[in-house]
Protein backbone atom coordinates (compact mmCIF):
# COMPACT_ATOMS: atom_id res chain seq x y z
CA UNK A 1 0.00 0.00 0.00
CA UNK A 2 1.09 3.50 -0.55
CA UNK A 3 -0.47 6.20 1.58
CA UNK A 4 0.27 10.24 0.83
CA UNK A 5 -0.58 12.90 2.91
CA UNK A 6 -4.05 14.24 3.00
CA UNK A 7 -4.32 17.21 0.22
CA UNK A 8 -7.42 18.70 1.90
CA UNK A 9 -7.48 21.96 3.26
CA UNK A 10 -6.81 22.01 7.29
CA UNK A 11 -10.13 22.75 9.25
CA UNK A 12 -10.30 26.51 9.60
CA UNK A 13 -8.83 26.93 13.19
CA UNK A 14 -5.55 24.92 11.68
CA UNK A 15 -3.29 27.53 11.13
CA UNK A 16 -0.71 26.58 8.07
CA UNK A 17 2.07 27.02 9.99
CA UNK A 18 5.38 25.25 11.23
CA UNK A 19 7.85 26.58 13.97
CA UNK A 20 11.50 25.54 14.25
CA UNK A 21 14.43 25.13 15.68
CA UNK A 22 17.20 26.36 13.67
CA UNK A 23 20.67 24.86 13.20
CA UNK A 24 23.28 26.89 11.53
CA UNK A 25 26.32 23.99 10.24
CA UNK A 26 28.44 25.37 7.89
CA UNK A 27 26.19 27.94 5.84
CA UNK A 28 22.95 25.78 5.91
CA UNK A 29 20.20 26.02 7.48
CA UNK A 30 18.65 22.88 9.10
CA UNK A 31 14.63 23.15 9.48
CA UNK A 32 12.41 20.12 10.11
CA UNK A 33 8.90 20.99 8.78
CA UNK A 34 5.58 18.93 9.58
CA UNK A 35 3.08 19.80 6.69
CA UNK A 36 0.21 21.16 5.81
CA UNK A 37 0.56 21.94 9.11
CA UNK A 38 2.12 21.26 12.87
CA UNK A 39 -1.93 20.95 13.98
CA UNK A 40 -4.11 18.49 12.56
CA UNK A 41 -6.52 15.73 14.04
CA UNK A 42 -5.55 13.04 15.01
CA UNK A 43 -6.75 10.18 12.35
CA UNK A 44 -5.06 12.60 9.84
CA UNK A 45 -1.74 12.10 7.75
CA UNK A 46 1.28 14.62 7.90
CA UNK A 47 4.28 14.88 5.98
CA UNK A 48 7.96 15.29 7.44
CA UNK A 49 10.79 16.63 5.85
CA UNK A 50 13.97 18.14 6.70
CA UNK A 51 16.00 20.27 4.76
CA UNK A 52 19.16 22.11 4.86
CA UNK A 53 21.38 18.91 5.89
CA UNK A 54 24.83 18.47 4.08
CA UNK A 55 24.30 15.73 0.66
CA UNK A 56 23.87 12.12 1.85
CA UNK A 57 24.68 12.51 5.52
CA UNK A 58 22.61 10.11 7.77
CA UNK A 59 19.99 11.95 10.06
CA UNK A 60 18.17 9.83 12.85
CA UNK A 61 14.35 11.31 13.37
CA UNK A 62 12.74 10.85 16.64
CA UNK A 63 9.45 11.37 18.30
CA UNK A 64 8.17 11.59 21.60
CA UNK A 65 5.06 11.53 23.36
CA UNK A 66 3.20 11.53 26.90
CA UNK A 67 0.11 10.16 27.21
CA UNK A 68 -2.07 11.41 30.19
CA UNK A 69 -0.86 8.49 32.44
CA UNK A 70 2.37 10.00 32.22
CA UNK A 71 3.81 7.00 29.96
CA UNK A 72 6.35 7.78 27.34
CA UNK A 73 5.80 6.60 24.04
CA UNK A 74 8.90 6.78 21.67
CA UNK A 75 10.02 5.96 17.77
CA UNK A 76 13.06 6.71 15.77
CA UNK A 77 14.08 5.87 12.36
CA UNK A 78 17.61 6.58 10.40
CA UNK A 79 18.00 8.10 7.04
CA UNK A 80 20.02 9.32 4.46
CA UNK A 81 19.86 12.84 3.33
CA UNK A 82 19.23 13.03 -1.01
CA UNK A 83 21.54 14.70 -3.40
CA UNK A 84 19.93 18.08 -2.53
CA UNK A 85 20.29 17.44 1.52
CA UNK A 86 16.60 16.75 2.26
CA UNK A 87 14.56 13.90 4.23
CA UNK A 88 11.12 13.72 2.85
CA UNK A 89 9.91 10.20 4.74
CA UNK A 90 6.87 10.01 2.52
CA UNK A 91 9.60 9.16 0.08
CA UNK A 92 12.73 8.02 1.81
CA UNK A 93 12.60 4.76 3.39
CA UNK A 94 14.21 4.53 6.93
CA UNK A 95 17.53 1.99 6.81
CA UNK A 96 16.78 1.06 10.80
CA UNK A 97 15.02 1.69 13.71
CA UNK A 98 11.53 1.41 14.93
CA UNK A 99 10.89 0.46 11.40
CA UNK A 100 11.99 0.05 8.19
CA UNK A 101 11.33 1.32 4.32
CA UNK A 102 9.03 4.00 3.03
CA UNK A 103 6.35 4.73 6.13
CA UNK A 104 5.16 8.36 6.24
CA UNK A 105 3.36 7.84 9.15
CA UNK A 106 6.06 5.15 11.20
CA UNK A 107 7.23 7.56 13.80
CA UNK A 108 3.23 7.88 14.80
CA UNK A 109 2.64 3.95 14.76
CA UNK A 110 5.56 2.61 15.49
CA UNK A 111 6.27 4.44 18.87
CA UNK A 112 6.50 2.19 21.97
CA UNK A 113 5.97 2.61 25.65
CA UNK A 114 8.75 2.87 28.04
CA UNK A 115 6.29 1.06 30.36
CA UNK A 116 6.21 -2.11 29.12
CA UNK A 117 2.15 -3.10 28.52
CA UNK A 118 1.06 0.05 28.06
CA UNK A 119 -2.08 1.38 25.76
CA UNK A 120 -1.87 5.10 24.98
CA UNK A 121 -4.25 6.69 27.05
CA UNK A 122 -6.28 9.61 26.31
CA UNK A 123 -9.08 10.75 28.25
CA UNK A 124 -9.25 14.71 27.44
CA UNK A 125 -10.33 15.12 24.09
CA UNK A 126 -10.29 19.05 24.59
CA UNK A 127 -6.64 19.12 24.22
CA UNK A 128 -4.47 17.57 21.98
CA UNK A 129 -2.44 14.89 21.61
CA UNK A 130 1.54 16.44 21.50
CA UNK A 131 4.14 14.66 19.32
CA UNK A 132 7.82 16.40 19.34
CA UNK A 133 9.76 15.47 16.07
CA UNK A 134 13.37 15.48 16.36
CA UNK A 135 16.03 15.59 13.43
CA UNK A 136 19.09 14.70 15.07
CA UNK A 137 23.32 14.29 13.55
CA UNK A 138 23.47 10.60 12.42
CA UNK A 139 27.14 10.69 13.58
CA UNK A 140 27.39 12.60 16.49
CA UNK A 141 23.86 12.52 17.85
CA UNK A 142 23.74 16.57 18.02
CA UNK A 143 19.96 18.09 17.92
CA UNK A 144 19.57 19.69 14.37
CA UNK A 145 16.07 20.71 14.46
CA UNK A 146 12.71 19.72 16.27
CA UNK A 147 8.79 20.31 16.04
CA UNK A 148 5.85 19.16 17.93
CA UNK A 149 2.55 18.36 15.54
CA UNK A 150 -0.20 18.85 18.05
CA UNK A 151 -2.99 16.12 17.07
CA UNK A 152 -6.36 16.81 17.81
CA UNK A 153 -9.50 15.34 18.31
CA UNK A 154 -12.24 17.92 17.58
CA UNK A 155 -12.86 20.82 14.63
CA UNK A 156 -14.06 24.02 15.56
CA UNK A 157 -17.36 24.51 16.55
CA UNK A 158 -18.23 21.18 17.61
CA UNK A 159 -19.68 20.30 20.69
CA UNK A 160 -18.59 17.87 23.94
CA UNK A 161 -21.19 17.67 26.00
CA UNK A 162 -21.21 15.12 29.14
CA UNK A 163 -24.65 13.32 29.71
CA UNK A 164 -26.34 12.48 32.97
CA UNK A 165 -29.52 11.53 32.07
CA UNK A 166 -31.14 8.88 34.49
CA UNK A 167 -28.80 6.06 34.64
CA UNK A 168 -26.85 7.27 31.24
CA UNK A 169 -23.84 8.06 31.75
CA UNK A 170 -21.61 9.24 28.66
CA UNK A 171 -20.49 12.17 26.55
CA UNK A 172 -22.32 13.31 22.90
CA UNK A 173 -20.53 14.80 20.33
CA UNK A 174 -22.39 16.98 17.76
CA UNK A 175 -20.61 18.27 14.94
CA UNK A 176 -20.56 21.59 13.15
CA UNK A 177 -23.10 22.67 10.95
CA UNK A 178 -27.08 23.02 10.83
CA UNK A 179 -27.24 18.84 10.62
CA UNK A 180 -29.60 17.05 11.66
CA UNK A 181 -26.62 14.29 11.43
CA UNK A 182 -26.88 10.44 11.32
CA UNK A 183 -26.41 9.31 15.10
CA UNK A 184 -24.24 6.49 16.34
CA UNK A 185 -23.59 4.77 20.00
CA UNK A 186 -19.50 4.18 20.06
CA UNK A 187 -19.00 1.10 22.77
CA UNK A 188 -15.58 0.55 24.28
CA UNK A 189 -14.12 -2.15 25.40
CA UNK A 190 -13.63 -4.24 28.86
CA UNK A 191 -12.28 -1.89 31.90
CA UNK A 192 -14.76 0.38 32.55
CA UNK A 193 -15.06 4.08 32.14
CA UNK A 194 -14.82 5.88 29.08
CA UNK A 195 -12.99 6.43 25.77
CA UNK A 196 -13.58 9.42 24.09
CA UNK A 197 -11.01 9.34 20.88
CA UNK A 198 -12.65 7.27 18.37
CA UNK A 199 -16.08 8.85 19.38
CA UNK A 200 -14.97 12.45 18.89
CA UNK A 201 -13.05 11.39 15.61
CA UNK A 202 -16.20 10.11 14.18
CA UNK A 203 -18.17 13.09 15.21
CA UNK A 204 -15.81 14.90 12.62
CA UNK A 205 -16.85 13.07 9.93
CA UNK A 206 -20.46 14.77 9.67
CA UNK A 207 -21.85 11.79 12.34
CA UNK A 208 -23.65 12.51 16.22
CA UNK A 209 -21.71 10.30 18.34
CA UNK A 210 -22.99 9.00 22.00
CA UNK A 211 -19.50 7.30 23.75
CA UNK A 212 -21.80 5.23 26.08
CA UNK A 213 -19.95 4.20 29.50
CA UNK A 214 -21.62 1.25 30.70
CA UNK A 215 -19.65 0.11 34.20
CA UNK A 216 -16.80 2.29 36.64
CA UNK A 217 -17.17 5.58 35.59
CA UNK A 218 -19.77 8.73 37.17
CA UNK A 219 -21.61 6.61 39.59
CA UNK A 220 -21.94 3.23 37.55
CA UNK A 221 -21.27 0.21 39.06
CA UNK A 222 -17.34 -0.62 39.53
CA UNK A 223 -17.76 -4.84 39.95
CA UNK A 224 -21.43 -5.44 38.19
CA UNK A 225 -22.64 -8.87 38.29
CA UNK A 226 -24.70 -8.74 35.25
CA UNK A 227 -25.26 -6.13 32.39
CA UNK A 228 -28.40 -4.49 31.59
CA UNK A 229 -29.54 -4.08 28.19
CA UNK A 230 -31.85 -1.88 29.06
CA UNK A 231 -30.06 0.49 29.81
CA UNK A 232 -28.25 0.71 26.30
CA UNK A 233 -31.81 0.93 25.01
CA UNK A 234 -32.58 4.36 27.23
CA UNK A 235 -29.18 5.03 25.50
CA UNK A 236 -30.38 4.54 22.10
CA UNK A 237 -33.71 6.47 23.10
CA UNK A 238 -31.58 9.47 24.54
CA UNK A 239 -29.38 9.60 21.25
CA UNK A 240 -32.62 9.23 18.93
CA UNK A 241 -34.42 12.25 21.10
CA UNK A 242 -31.64 14.41 20.37
CA UNK A 243 -32.71 17.38 17.85
CA UNK A 244 -29.49 16.80 15.70
CA UNK A 245 -29.80 13.48 15.36
CA UNK A 246 -31.38 12.76 11.61
CA UNK A 247 -33.62 8.84 12.14
CA UNK A 248 -34.91 6.85 11.84
CA UNK A 249 -32.30 4.21 12.53
CA UNK A 250 -28.69 4.44 14.78
CA UNK A 251 -25.88 2.95 14.44
CA UNK A 252 -23.36 1.25 16.78
CA UNK A 253 -19.41 0.64 16.82
CA UNK A 254 -17.75 -1.87 19.54
CA UNK A 255 -14.52 -3.33 19.81
CA UNK A 256 -13.46 -6.54 22.11
CA UNK A 257 -16.11 -7.25 24.99
CA UNK A 258 -18.47 -4.67 23.65
CA UNK A 259 -18.58 -6.53 20.16
CA UNK A 260 -21.51 -9.04 21.94
CA UNK A 261 -23.10 -6.34 23.53
CA UNK A 262 -23.52 -4.48 20.06
CA UNK A 263 -24.93 -7.78 18.78
CA UNK A 264 -27.18 -8.20 21.49
CA UNK A 265 -28.81 -4.62 21.20
CA UNK A 266 -28.78 -5.54 17.36
CA UNK A 267 -30.69 -8.57 18.48
CA UNK A 268 -32.98 -7.01 20.89
CA UNK A 269 -33.25 -3.70 20.35
CA UNK A 270 -35.06 -1.31 17.54
CA UNK A 271 -34.21 1.56 15.93
CA UNK A 272 -30.70 -0.21 14.68
CA UNK A 273 -29.79 0.06 11.38
CA UNK A 274 -25.74 -0.79 11.66
CA UNK A 275 -23.79 -2.08 13.43
CA UNK A 276 -19.69 -2.64 13.70
CA UNK A 277 -18.23 -5.39 15.32
CA UNK A 278 -14.39 -4.70 15.97
CA UNK A 279 -12.71 -7.90 17.52
CA UNK A 280 -15.37 -9.03 19.13
CA UNK A 281 -17.15 -12.40 20.50
CA UNK A 282 -20.31 -13.64 18.92
CA UNK A 283 -21.39 -15.09 22.36
CA UNK A 284 -21.63 -13.15 25.56
CA UNK A 285 -18.45 -13.37 27.51
CA UNK A 286 -17.49 -11.82 31.19
CA UNK A 287 -20.94 -10.73 32.49
CA UNK A 288 -24.29 -12.15 32.79
CA UNK A 289 -26.23 -9.96 30.05
CA UNK A 290 -29.90 -9.55 31.31
CA UNK A 291 -33.03 -7.86 28.75
CA UNK A 292 -36.72 -7.97 30.65
CA UNK A 293 -36.77 -12.07 31.47
CA UNK A 294 -34.29 -13.02 29.14
CA UNK A 295 -30.50 -14.07 30.88
CA UNK A 296 -27.75 -14.73 28.35
CA UNK A 297 -25.13 -16.60 30.79
CA UNK A 298 -21.48 -15.87 30.11
CA UNK A 299 -19.47 -18.11 27.71
CA UNK A 300 -17.13 -20.14 30.62
CA UNK A 301 -13.47 -20.18 29.50
CA UNK A 302 -11.55 -23.44 29.29
CA UNK A 303 -8.60 -22.61 31.46
CA UNK A 304 -6.12 -25.48 30.63
CA UNK A 305 -6.18 -23.44 26.73
CA UNK A 306 -4.14 -20.76 28.33
CA UNK A 307 -0.82 -20.76 27.43
CA UNK A 308 2.29 -18.72 28.65
CA UNK A 309 4.80 -17.31 25.52
CA UNK A 310 8.49 -17.28 26.12
CA UNK A 311 7.93 -13.95 27.50
CA UNK A 312 6.38 -14.81 30.58
CA UNK A 313 2.90 -13.29 28.87
CA UNK A 314 -0.60 -14.75 29.46
CA UNK A 315 -2.17 -16.18 25.80
CA UNK A 316 -5.65 -16.40 26.07
CA UNK A 317 -6.44 -16.84 22.49
CA UNK A 318 -8.20 -20.60 22.90
CA UNK A 319 -9.94 -20.07 26.38
CA UNK A 320 -13.15 -19.42 25.13
CA UNK A 321 -15.02 -22.57 23.39
CA UNK A 322 -17.04 -22.62 20.93
CA UNK A 323 -20.23 -21.06 21.87
CA UNK A 324 -21.90 -23.43 18.81
CA UNK A 325 -21.82 -26.25 20.70
CA UNK A 326 -24.26 -27.82 22.54
CA UNK A 327 -23.35 -27.01 26.17
CA UNK A 328 -22.37 -23.33 25.51
CA UNK A 329 -25.81 -21.93 22.90
CA UNK A 330 -27.02 -20.49 25.76
CA UNK A 331 -24.02 -17.84 25.38
CA UNK A 332 -24.74 -17.45 21.87
CA UNK A 333 -25.82 -14.03 21.09
CA UNK A 334 -29.12 -14.61 18.46
CA UNK A 335 -28.53 -12.40 15.74
CA UNK A 336 -30.71 -14.33 13.03
CA UNK A 337 -33.37 -11.67 15.03
CA UNK A 338 -31.56 -8.96 13.66
CA UNK A 339 -32.58 -6.47 10.63
CA UNK A 340 -29.86 -4.17 10.47
CA UNK A 341 -26.50 -4.36 8.57
CA UNK A 342 -23.52 -5.22 9.82
CA UNK A 343 -19.69 -4.60 9.26
CA UNK A 344 -17.63 -7.72 10.96
CA UNK A 345 -13.94 -6.85 11.21
CA UNK A 346 -11.57 -9.45 12.36
CA UNK A 347 -7.77 -9.25 13.01
CA UNK A 348 -6.36 -13.00 12.44
CA UNK A 349 -3.39 -12.86 14.93
CA UNK A 350 -5.73 -10.92 17.35
CA UNK A 351 -4.37 -12.83 20.65
CA UNK A 352 -7.45 -11.45 23.02
CA UNK A 353 -9.47 -14.75 21.39
CA UNK A 354 -10.18 -16.16 17.80
CA UNK A 355 -11.81 -13.21 16.55
CA UNK A 356 -11.17 -14.07 12.95
CA UNK A 357 -13.67 -17.25 13.97
CA UNK A 358 -16.02 -15.10 16.14
CA UNK A 359 -16.79 -12.82 12.97
CA UNK A 360 -17.01 -15.83 10.49
CA UNK A 361 -19.73 -17.20 12.40
CA UNK A 362 -21.22 -14.30 13.44
CA UNK A 363 -21.70 -13.90 9.25
CA UNK A 364 -22.73 -17.42 8.83
CA UNK A 365 -25.39 -17.47 11.62
CA UNK A 366 -26.88 -14.45 9.21
CA UNK A 367 -26.30 -16.60 6.37
CA UNK A 368 -27.98 -19.58 7.51
CA UNK A 369 -31.15 -17.89 7.95
CA UNK A 370 -31.13 -16.13 4.47
CA UNK A 371 -29.64 -12.77 5.11
CA UNK A 372 -27.14 -11.51 3.29
CA UNK A 373 -26.98 -8.38 5.79
CA UNK A 374 -23.38 -8.12 6.29
CA UNK A 375 -19.86 -7.35 5.32
CA UNK A 376 -16.97 -9.66 6.66
CA UNK A 377 -13.12 -8.15 6.61
CA UNK A 378 -10.41 -9.74 8.17
CA UNK A 379 -6.73 -8.22 8.28
CA UNK A 380 -3.82 -10.78 8.46
CA UNK A 381 -0.90 -10.31 11.00
CA UNK A 382 -3.14 -7.53 12.73
CA UNK A 383 -3.45 -7.86 16.84
CA UNK A 384 -6.61 -7.20 18.78
CA UNK A 385 -6.99 -3.30 19.49
CA UNK A 386 -8.11 -1.61 15.88
CA UNK A 387 -8.18 1.64 16.91
CA UNK A 388 -8.06 4.77 15.14
CA UNK A 389 -5.69 5.31 11.94
CA UNK A 390 -1.65 5.99 13.50
CA UNK A 391 -2.42 5.41 17.28
CA UNK A 392 0.38 3.49 18.58
CA UNK A 393 0.29 -0.16 17.82
CA UNK A 394 -0.20 -1.77 21.40
CA UNK A 395 1.42 -5.18 21.82
CA UNK A 396 0.82 -6.52 25.43
CA UNK A 397 -1.34 -4.94 28.26
CA UNK A 398 -3.48 -5.63 31.81
CA UNK A 399 -6.55 -7.29 31.01
CA UNK A 400 -9.46 -6.57 33.30
CA UNK A 401 -10.81 -9.94 33.16
CA UNK A 402 -7.54 -12.06 33.53
CA UNK A 403 -5.80 -9.60 36.50
CA UNK A 404 -2.73 -10.05 34.74
CA UNK A 405 -0.92 -8.68 31.27
CA UNK A 406 -1.67 -10.52 28.19
CA UNK A 407 -0.63 -10.92 24.91
CA UNK A 408 -2.79 -9.01 21.81
CA UNK A 409 -0.74 -10.41 18.73
CA UNK A 410 -0.39 -8.68 15.45
CA UNK A 411 2.66 -7.33 13.93
CA UNK A 412 3.26 -3.25 13.92
CA UNK A 413 3.30 -2.26 10.27
CA UNK A 414 0.38 -4.78 9.06
CA UNK A 415 -1.86 -3.52 12.41
CA UNK A 416 -1.45 -0.29 11.63
CA UNK A 417 -2.48 -0.51 7.81
CA UNK A 418 -5.38 -2.45 9.09
CA UNK A 419 -5.74 0.29 11.03
CA UNK A 420 -6.16 2.92 8.04
CA UNK A 421 -8.26 0.73 5.80
CA UNK A 422 -10.66 -0.11 8.71
CA UNK A 423 -11.72 3.58 9.40
CA UNK A 424 -12.38 4.33 5.94
CA UNK A 425 -14.26 1.09 5.62
CA UNK A 426 -16.28 2.27 8.79
CA UNK A 427 -17.20 5.98 7.69
CA UNK A 428 -18.31 4.59 4.61
CA UNK A 429 -20.61 1.91 6.12
CA UNK A 430 -22.26 4.41 8.43
CA UNK A 431 -23.02 6.69 5.27
CA UNK A 432 -24.37 3.90 3.65
CA UNK A 433 -26.61 2.31 5.77
CA UNK A 434 -27.72 5.21 8.22
CA UNK A 435 -29.90 6.71 5.75
CA UNK A 436 -32.04 4.42 4.70
CA UNK A 437 -35.25 3.73 5.71
CA UNK A 438 -34.43 -0.36 7.34
CA UNK A 439 -33.94 -0.63 11.07
CA UNK A 440 -33.85 -3.30 13.26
Amino acid sequence: MHFSPSTEDPPKHFSVSYRNTLSITGSSMIRLKILPSVRCLFDKMVQIKVEGLAPLKPVELRSKLVDDRGVIFKASAQYKADETGQVDVCNAPSLGGSYTGVEPMGLFWAMAPDTPHSKLLKKNVLSPTQVEIAALCGETGELLSSETNERGYMTEGMKRIPVQEGRIRGVLFIPPGKGPFPGIVDLYTLGGGLTEPRASLLANKGFVVLALAYYGYQGLPKNPTNLDLEYFEEGITYLRRQPEVKGPGIGIISVSHSGALALSMSSFLSGISATVFINGCSANTVIPLHYKDTVIPALPPVIKNVKITDSGLVDIRDALPDPALEKNRASLIPIERASCQFLFAASEDDHNWNSAFFAQQAAATLRNHGKESFQLVTYPKAGHFLEVPHMPYCPSGFHAAVGRAVVFGGEPKAHSEAQLDLWERVQEFFKSHLDNKSTC
